[in-house]
């Protein structure tokens, strides 16, 4: 009986801390002039099409299953370099790493540079809202992970990555090369050309 009051006020504490980091995320962004709901301020659940004015305004669209990858990551990150540390406490890290990735990703450096590297021309940084959404799918791919066998854990990271490249043409993996080193092939292709 006290074990099963530890755990859950250790689970209680783990919630509340990523809670927490998730507050302070929403409220740097909104303090760097980001919109709750973008650009129009209308609300809105999913924008399925990258080139349309709703993309990364409204709470989720195909980027977010970017974030279930990055999820999956940050799961085995954290196993190799901190498995000692309870799954909730590791939990927490994401959230922190994570959000420590949202927040700078909407300043105007970054936002500039995913406009003149990346086909992301017409983007103008997430709403907070969508970056919260990408917070929390980053959250769902670490329980993923933390659930499933690894293997297929890393099965369903290699399957997002090519079904998003099919689809959008565009993931995580070619969204860091474009922004990191712009191949112009890459973003050729990209286009559509």
């Amino acid at each position: 009986m006290a074990a099963d009051r530890r755990t859950r006020s250790s689970a209680l504490a783990y919630f509340g801390a990523g809670a927490s980091i998730i507050a302070l995320a929403a409220s740097l962004e909104l303090a760097m002039g980001r919109k709750i709901w973008g650009i129009s301020g209308q609300p809105g659940v999913w924008s399925g099409d990258i080139n349309s004015k709703h993309n990364s305004q409204y709470l989720t669209d195909p980027y977010s299953f970017s974030h279930l990858t990055h999820g999956i990551l940050l799961y085995g990150m954290l196993w190799t370099v901190a498995r000692k540390l309870p799954c909730g406490a590791r939990a927490v890290i994401a959230v922190a790493l994570e959000a420590g990735w949202e927040v700078p990703e909407n300043s105007n450096m970054v936002i500039e540079r995913y406009r003149t590297a990346t086909i992301s021309l017409h983007y103008y940084g997430d709403s907070v809202m969508n970056s919260m959404g990408d917070i929390l799918t980053c959250m769902i791919g670490f329980m993923i992970a933390a659930v499933l066998p690894a293997r297929v854990t890393i099965a369903a990271a290699c399957a997002l990555e090519i079904g998003l490249a099919l689809w959008i043409r565009d993931g995580l993996l070619l969204n860091i090369v474009m922004l990191i080193h712009p191949i112009p092939a890459i973003r050729h292709w990209q286009m559509g050309n």
